[in-house]
């Protein structure tokens, strides 16, 4: 079988091999991968900036999705011809409060033709969902679902995305979903014209307008119940201006830096809610999964590769030029 190894962290450490055809062990499937997709980790990954002590060689991705092919023999609740996607931590799940291992970092990912997980790592995807659709849940989609979940967003709150990729997007929809009034922002007008397009009440062109925290507290009419921070250091403290009193920052990454110069009496005054978001547990995922299904969300996807293209697809995440997700189709 093809696949892609990460062997360094240097320029070319990501090559393309092959490897036998998988059989699985006790407590695993195999998965003959159909789909997968990027995020902004698998890139993080690859430089070596997420994890530099990350054991090499490994298959990266966290995100995939594909049909069962051979399930251990004590397996029960998979069986071949079964249609599913790869969970982002392998080992965090509602009895369980640690977690060790991510799909595509501590443990093997799915840019591989053939992907042997184990079934706690994988999930069966709602029956409307293409393959490519369903590659794009496990990390980018969780993730906003927690968040959302975390805020206990209802109808009629308000919801502040920071720019248009793949976390920002999901959670535009599911907010909608709910019926919540949504805000989004972004440096492109285009972008936030498809934003608009999916159902976004107000958008702000960040670049256009620095004090963008103070304009999503206005057309909130008192500020905003939730942000879903993915800036960190050169954005939080918009994101603070943002919200209401009691509002929710929900801290997903640090793309413009890990340090924060914290106001603490402004916390104090907002009676703010902070709280750092991993994506989230198994049972996340699945109530995620059933929500999509009762409202029928398809995700966006705006930029497919072939599975020979997998180096440029994770390369090629780092320009920020994509709406929504990313994806690489094994069999284009």
């Amino acid at each position: 079988m093809k696949l892609f190894e990460l062997q360094s962290f240097e320029e070319g450490g990501l090559v393309a091999t092959e490897r036998g055809t998988p059989s699985p062990c006790l407590g695993e499937v195999v998965i003959k991968v159909e789909a997968a997709s990027i995020n902004f980790r698998d890139f993080m990954i690859a430089k070596g900036l997420y994890n530099p002590m990350l054991s090499l060689p490994m298959i990266p991705l966290s995100d995939g999705a594909g049909e069962v092919i051979a399930v251990g023999n004590d397996v029960k609740d998979f069986k071949v011809g079964d249609r599913v996607s790869s969970v982002f931590w392998q080992d965090w799940n509602s009895e369980q409060a640690t977690r060790m291992s991510s799909t595509g970092c501590e443990a093997a990912g799915v840019l591989s033709e053939y992907a042997v997980l184990p079934q706690t790592a994988v999930l069966k995807i709602p029956d409307y969902m293409s393959y490519e659709e369903a590659a794009t849940l496990p990390c980018a989609a969780v993730t906003a679902w927690t968040c959302i979940m975390a805020a206990n967003i209802k109808a009629g709150d308000n919801v502040l995305f920071l720019g248009t990729g793949g976390v920002s997007i999901f959670g535009l929809q599911i907010a909608k979903a709910m019926g919540a009034n949504v805000i989004i922002t972004s440096s492109s007008d285009q972008k936030l014209e498809r934003a608009i397009e999916l159902g976004a009440d107000t958008t702000i062109n960040y670049k256009e307008n620095a004090d963008w925290g103070k304009q999503a507290f206005e057309a909130a009419g008192m500020g905003v119940n939730l942000v879903i921070e993915i800036g960190g250091g050169a954005t939080f403290d918009q994101s603070m201006e943002a919200i209401a009193i009691g509002g929710h920052i929900s801290l997903i990454g640090a793309l413009t830096g890990v340090q924060a110069e914290l106001n603490l009496l402004q916390m104090v005054f907002k009676n703010a809610h902070t709280h750092g978001i991993t994506v989230g547990t198994r049972e996340d995922h699945q109530a995620m999964n059933e929500f999509f299904d009762k409202h029928q969300i398809h995700p966006v996807i705006d930029k497919e590769y072939s599975f020979d293209e997998g180096i440029d697809a994770i390369m090629g995440i780092a320009s920020g030029q994509h709406f929504g997700k990313t994806i690489i189709k094994y069999n284009s």
